[in-house]
């Protein structure tokens, strides 16, 4: 279980003033004790928070899972798990094919006998958490370089993990709290033996699709069930037909009650990234190179990828996941930047730090502490732009063809495997190297040279458009002074000729090379390992400016902090890392514009008026006949006059947190976390009250998808909520 832990800032900061909360904050479960418990149980919450989290005992925190990327919360004494259809999805599609569609036709396991290994997916149950900043901070002096402070830093974060990993299923990470303020190891039981039970179609599941996806109103019932199993010992294993069901020390109970207006809402969940605390030079980076590279480059893979697939249906189950997850990116990302464009963050930053600089420059002593900081940070991000381009290129490049990242990564391990353990770059050792070879084996299914030659000809092409300055030499080498057409056909005819002679389009073959020495590498002349290295050179470069860089920030963020805070006083939470968090609200509409107001909820009436016929909004027939038959069940809401399917609340929640179930005062799971809306999206940097919500949907809608259209009879009885 988690270790208790407060950290110092915290406790000065929330025990020093009288904080105005609004529901923002994603908290760490240290910290729950501090929350405005009153103010929260005068609106409907009945827990203490032991009851949420118990250093000494079981608390709700034991029954949350990260899984997939998101979360999941066990819901049943075996190890059953309610998660989103978005989350289990990569499951979902690696079991489908064209004559047996999971994705299209949903999927259910009548027994346990039937569920089916969920390829690639594991579950992580948080067990131990503890204060390292002394660890991690080991060596560091004032006179070192940015670089060499950042070497450290890195170096005793890798040792401090695998001093941690004591078993093969357990796993480490080191994470910062508020910009390297603080360190703190999390540990994790890694239950490596996932299975699908229940899945609903893709017409229930996905309905709506990528048009409603980030968008109120929302009409999608985002949910699948899955299961956690371990060795025949209780101890977590690879998959076995002998494996028997986890039992967790806690699951989470269903309440039907139902919800209202203005309820009292939780979620527990693994929160992903945040950027709260970032300043303006890190605001203009995000909006004016991160978030519209990423734009382009989803954009040109998801085109690929439909071109490929065609009408191919096998094709198109292929790359599914793919073209799901970079849809998802790509209109996060587009709200994103629309969102700072409108709101402008990047000139409200500029203006506060003005502010926080004439501040100081009236309180002598202050000023002497921290006015350095800004200019400073102003200084390392002027130097950031001039190879930020070429940077992110050479990671686009590296990442667009599975082949050659796997060519890079065989590669590195030859040169890295010749030192001792210790001297390793971070992501080498041993235990690193195991594992990496059995993530490539889970993907094997998922590599597709037509679409790796694809997209590294149109990044090699585009590659070629860097500043002077920030071009790259690899590329320089293959399109020289060739511009438009000639440019494009030296690009594809280079990935012709490399893809028709390296050993990695033989998966066997180029797994083998694990075991090569450097010398025994080079001497195959493979040209996709030569580009690879070419590429690497120029990475390697820039990276050691990129290590200053970081050196730099994290320690220049944290004095700037302490100053602000001393500024303006106030709340402060870490920024989402990936660590398990708790956050609070209530259940309620908002209004984003002139004349529109949104209801906190939906109901199956928006299901059915939505429906064309077509993908995405292919309304089951089945699900239709219940709506017109007026066969609701028990979860019928006659406050709403309907039955309930999406809902709206206030609770502060990011990318990670799907999945995560929404809990009422009794700690009961009454919805389960899938969204954010679209008008609110720059809440990664800055939570606004009237328009920050999450989507989630509702519990009743999930139990009567399962019930009535999955006929899933045998996983109600396990939720101990068996029908009418």
């Amino acid at each position: 279980m988690l270790k208790k832990f407060v950290p110092s800032i915290l406790i000065l900061i929330l025990t020093t003033v009288t904080i105005n909360f609004a529901d923002e904050g994603m908290w760490t479960l240290d910290a729950l004790n501090q929350l405005p418990w009153n103010e929260m149980k005068a609106r409907g919450l009945e827990l203490s928070p032991e009851d949420i989290y118990n250093s000494r005992g079981v608390s709700l925190a034991d029954g949350i899972v990260q899984l997939g990327g998101g979360t999941g919360s066990f819901v049943s004494s075996d190890g059953l798990i309610i998660t989103n259809h978005h989350v289990a999805y990569g499951a979902i599609q690696r079991q489908s094919s064209a004559e047996q569609d999971f994705i299209r036709n949903g999927f259910l396991a009548k027994t346990m006998a039937e569920e089916l290994p969920a390829k690639g997916y594991n579950a992580r149950l948080c067990i131990g958490s503890e204060d390292v900043t002394n660890k991690v901070l080991n060596g560091i002096t004032d006179k070192m370089s940015y670089s060499e402070r950042n070497d450290i830093i890195d170096k005793n974060r890798e040792e401090i993990v695998k001093q941690a990993e004591t078993e093969d299923y357990i796993r480490a990470s080191v994470v910062d709290m508020l910009s390297g303020t603080k360190y703190y190891l999390y540990t994790y039981l890694q239950i490596k033996d996932i299975r699908l039970v229940y899945a609903p179609s893709r017409s229930v599941g996905e309905y709506g699709g990528d048009i409603d996806n980030w968008m109120w109103p929302r009409h999608t019932g985002d949910f699948s069930f899955m299961r956690a199993y371990v060795g025949p010992d209780g101890k977590p294993a690879e998959y076995a037909e002998n494996n028997i069901p986890y039992k967790p020390k806690k699951y989470l109970k269903i309440s039907l009650d139902g919800i209202k207006e203005n309820d009292f809402t939780m979620i527990l969940g693994y929160p992903g990234f945040t950027l709260r605390y970032r300043t303006s030079y890190s605001v203009d980076v995000w909006q004016n190179e991160i978030y519209p590279n990423r734009i382009d480059y989803s954009t040109t893979f998801i085109q690929v990828l439909e071109q490929l697939a065609g009408d191919d249906r096998d094709l198109q189950i292929k790359y599914s996941s793919q073209i799901k997850g970079l849809n998802n990116g790509l209109k996060y990302t587009q709200g994103m930047l629309e969102g700072l464009k409108k709101t402008r963050l990047l000139e409200k930053k500029r203006k506060q730090e003005a502010e926080f600089t004439k501040f100081l420059k009236q309180n002598p002593e202050l000023d002497k502490k921290y006015g350095h900081v800004l200019q400073e940070i102003s200084q390392i991000y002027k130097d950031l732009w001039t190879y930020n381009r070429k940077q992110t290129m050479l990671g686009n490049l590296l990442g667009s063809s599975q082949l050659l990242n796997g060519a890079n990564f065989i590669h590195r391990w030859s040169v890295e495997k010749q030192k001792e353990e210790k001297d390793r770059e971070p992501g080498f050792s041993d235990k690193n190297i195991e594992r990496a070879k059995k993530q490539i084996e889970t993907q094997r299914d998922q590599m597709d040279i037509p679409a790796d030659k694809k997209m590294l000809t149109i990044m090699i092409d585009e590659a070629a458009d860097l500043p002077e300055g920030q071009k790259i030499e690899a590329i320089e080498k293959i399109v020289g002074n060739k511009t438009d057409k000639e440019r494009k056909k030296a690009a594809e005819e280079f990935v012709e000729d490399v893809f028709s002679r390296t050993i990695f389009t033989d998966f066997d073959k180029a797994m083998e090379l694990f075991d090569k020495s450097e010398t025994e590498i080079k001497k195959l002349n493979d040209p996709l390992i030569q580009f690879a290295a070419e590429l690497q050179k120029e990475n390697e470069a820039i990276q050691d400016k990129y290590d200053a860089f970081v050196g730099a920030v994290y320690k220049l963020r944290p004095p700037l902090i302490q100053g602000m805070y001393e500024w303006k006083k106030g709340s402060l939470y870490p920024d989402a890392n990936g660590t398990i968090r708790f956050t609070y609200g209530y259940v309620k509409g908002y209004h984003p514009k002139d004349a529109v107001n949104y209801n906190w909820i939906t109901t199956l009436k928006g299901v059915i008026e939505k429906d064309t016929g077509e993908e995405p909004f292919d309304n089951p027939e089945a699900l239709a006949k219940l709506f017109y038959e007026k066969d609701f069940g028990r979860y019928f809401d006659k406050n709403i006059d309907g039955l309930p399917v999406n809902f709206l609340h206030t609770t502060d929640i990011t990318g990670g947190n799907s999945g995560s179930p929404v809990l009422n005062g009794k700690g009961e799971i009454i919805g389960i976390a899938f969204d954010g809306n679209y008008e609110a999206m720059t809440s990664d940097f800055v939570y606004d009250p009237d328009l920050t919500r999450s989507i989630s949907v509702d519990i009743r809608y999930v139990l009567f998808i399962t019930e009535k259209l999955g006929k899933a009879h045998n996983i109600l009885k396990e939720l101990e909520m068996e029908g009418e």
